[in-house]
């Protein structure tokens, strides 16, 4: 009976660390595009810049001549992105928090 007591109690500790990491962000609650930003975007794209590729900093000119317009266009290159760039699919980022951060990128660096 002791071990299965032992089980219980790390398989319950593993599922409840689990699941905080999905419920990073509770519904209703609002994002801060720049905080997701630093925690996500920020180590290859330090003030907008472009450690991978300088030549296409997140300024609206390099993002326009990229063919990205608007916060959905940053989405889709953060799911979909090109050489280079992680892959930064709803279950590493969620929609919202995406939104957030590309409204974000949108806004801080013209």
């Amino acid at each position: 009976m002791g071990k299965s007591l032992i089980i219980t109690a790390i398989l319950l500790a593993v599922g409840l660390s689990a699941t905080t990491g999905i419920c990073d962000i509770r519904k209703g609650e609002k994002v801060d595009g720049k905080k997701e930003f630093e925690k996500y975007c920020a180590v290859c794209h330090p003030n907008g810049g472009n450690t991978i590729n300088a030549q296409k900093p997140l300024t609206k000119k390099s993002l326009t001549a990229d063919g990205v317009k608007s916060a959905k266009d940053i989405i889709v290159k953060m799911r979909n992105p090109g050489p280079g760039m992680t892959r930064f699919d709803e279950k590493s980022i969620s929609d919202k928090e995406a939104n957030a951060i590309a409204k974000y990128i949108m806004n801080a660096f013209k």
